[in-house]
């Protein structure tokens, strides 16, 4: 290796790091199969996602990051977390573009359906299947975090909470204390004013 000295030898280091950091996605044709985007709106948003993130993945500090920039009135950093959380399906820390694009899929061109289990998703934060009050309220007090302090009209500190309470009683159908994806989805597919209130996400992404 040729090298004029010891800056020119790390800054070839580095290269060389970079990459084996750098990440590759698989076949653009899978991802047409696996999404509901076509081959040129793919390779328009691997574009724009390489450009933001030259490794080609996504961690969460540089997730929350973006957040903030949509959100400068409030505070996103809980709610960017949980999002987070959901597009990271392998749970290894990093969203990578095939991650990315499966979960806007869902969100900007999936049916009822899998929005409605994308939110579950979200809502049941530590993956066991189950949705408890206390994660409900985590979710929504993030929220409303994020929408910000000077919301108008303004909003209770006692709002959250209220909000869970009777959102949480219509859910939990058999009253077990938790809400199961079924109960979830029936509720949400036969009340309006639910399916309003549980996707505020959908705007919010």
């Amino acid at each position: 290796m040729d090298f004029d000295g010891p800056d020119s030898y790390e800054n070839e280091i580095d290269d060389l790091e970079m990459q084996v950091m750098r990440y590759k996605p698989e076949g653009i044709d899978e991802l047409v199969r696996n999404t509901k985007f076509t081959k040129k709106e793919l390779q328009i948003m691997y574009r724009g996602f390489k450009q933001e993130c030259p490794t080609g993945l996504v961690n969460e500090d540089a997730f929350k990051e973006i957040y903030a920039q949509f959100f400068p009135q409030g505070d996103s950093s809980a709610y960017a977390h949980y999002v987070f959380n959901v597009f990271d399906a392998d749970h290894n820390g990093t969203i990578s573009f095939e991650e990315f694009v499966i979960g806007l899929s869902v969100l900007s061109r999936g049916s009822l359906n899998e929005k409605l289990m994308w939110a579950f998703k979200l809502y049941d934060i530590n993956g066991d299947g189950y949705i408890t009050k206390e994660e409900m309220l985590d979710i929504v007090k993030a929220i409303y975090d994020m929408m910000g302090k000077y919301a108008d009209p303004p909003i209770s500190e006692n709002a959250p909470g209220d909000h869970v309470e009777r959102v949480f009683q219509k859910m939990d159908k058999n009253r077990d204390g938790v809400v199961t994806i079924d109960e979830f989805m029936e509720t949400c597919k036969n009340d309006e004013n639910i399916t309003k209130s549980m996707s505020v996400f959908d705007t919010i992404l």
